[in-house]
């Protein structure tokens, strides 16, 4: 019965100390992280991101009320379609005129002063960029269950975000090359039209960017169709890896931006 004794014994004056300052630490670097998230999500919502977050659901909500009233019952490859367009200009701005917005508020001198600062910054805007529009494909899926048709909004946007991602990529990476959003955004605009234009003849083809996962071809076999689909999400993915690790090491040369 006396062999054991207790171990609850009270932390001495300097353990308590020390998990203390831990404490406060943690809670200065969680503060810390806070308010760099809070700043930045200010800068994406910066200037004219408003005009772009409203032209798409200016857009989307047209659509689906063309969608209401047409005799013809929509489907899931529509739905897909309806919300292409409008994830493409709620990323179009925030990601373009990402390093431009900095350059014009006299920031970007200050962020390439400290060094490595600039990655966490900018890779953190794109995070943002990308959980926003996230958030808001959610959103309109939402919609287009109550108002058109029942779907998986959750499995709708992890096929959007595919195309979606790929170009927030190329986007930023043109950013960086470019240097200048204007000139960026033009060439984007030029490189979309391209893509839009080549859909239809590569409308099943693995290279077809804006490829529909739920527009089956009937003169296709199923187990061929997700072969297809298979490689095109993974050059998609490949590429937008490609695009934003390119994009950092174009951020190292400082004279090309300052």
């Amino acid at each position: 019965m006396g062999y054991f004794e207790s171990n609850n014994t009270p932390l001495s004056r300097g353990e308590l100390k020390t998990v203390n300052s831990i404490s406060m630490k943690i809670s200065e670097q969680f503060k810390l992280l806070l308010d760099f998230i809070r700043y930045n999500i200010k800068i994406i919502f910066a200037n004219k991101f408003i005009y772009f977050l409203i032209a798409a659901f200016a857009f989307f909500l047209m659509v689906t009320g063309i969608m209401l009233f047409t005799d013809s019952s929509p489907d899931e490859a529509d739905i897909y379609g309806s919300l292409l367009f409008p994830g493409i200009l709620i990323l179009f701005y925030p990601v373009i005129y990402n390093i431009q917005s900095d350059k014009d508020t006299r920031m970007l001198e200050i962020l390439f002063g400290i060094p490595n600062y600039r990655y966490k910054v900018y890779l953190v805007r794109f995070a943002l960029s990308v959980s926003l529009l996230v958030l808001i494909m959610c959103l309109m899926s939402w919609i287009t269950v109550f108002a058109i048709i029942r779907i998986s909004v959750f499995h709708m946007v992890y096929e959007l975000m595919y195309c979606l991602l790929f170009l927030a990529s190329l986007a930023f990476l043109l950013a960086t090359l470019i240097k200048n959003a204007s000139g960026a955004a033009v060439l984007m605009v030029i490189i979309g039209l391209v893509f839009l234009i080549l859909s239809e003849p590569l409308e099943s083809s693995k290279w077809n960017i804006f490829l529909n996962p739920f527009d089956v071809p009937g003169d296709m076999s199923y187990s061929i169709w997700q072969n297809v689909l298979s490689q095109n999400r993974m050059m998609l993915v490949a590429g937008s890896i490609i695009s934003i690790l390119w994009s950092l090491i174009n951020m190292q040369k400082r004279e090309r931006f300052v």
